[in-house]
């Protein structure tokens, strides 16, 4: 069985949906700003984003985009530092190569590649 569909409530979807457009290549299939917005990913994952208020989420919450290289996960932190947002540098960790960055919206996501 695949997990291949899950819920966000974040503070701003119209931000939220630019950002992983943008970085991680989902694609909107309903209309923008209408609440919620689905999005779906290259292998066929649902996104949908629901908009909320004084959203919060448990400190350790987190969604991950596996990458298939370290190259892929350099050139994700790249792409994100050049535009502007503060990421830390990836590191080694025991499961891979990985940094966390905070997504507009309000929820933590991880970029990593397993070794």
């Amino acid at each position: 069985m695949e997990l291949k569909h899950i819920n966000l409530t974040v503070d701003n979807i119209g931000e939220t949906r630019e950002f992983l457009q943008t970085y991680f290549d989902f694609t909107l299939k309903t209309e923008a700003g209408k609440n919620p917005e689905v999005l779906l990913g290259k292998d066929g994952f649902i996104l949908t984003l629901m908009q909320g208020k004084d959203v919060s989420y448990p400190k350790t919450f987190h969604i991950g985009f596996p990458q298939k290289s370290k190259e892929d996960v350099d050139n994700i932190h790249t792409s994100l530092k050049v535009a502007g947002y503060k990421v830390p540098e990836p590191k080694v960790t025991p499961h891979g190569y990985t940094f966390y960055i905070k997504a507009p919206g309000n929820f933590m996501i991880e970029v990593l590649a397993f070794r």
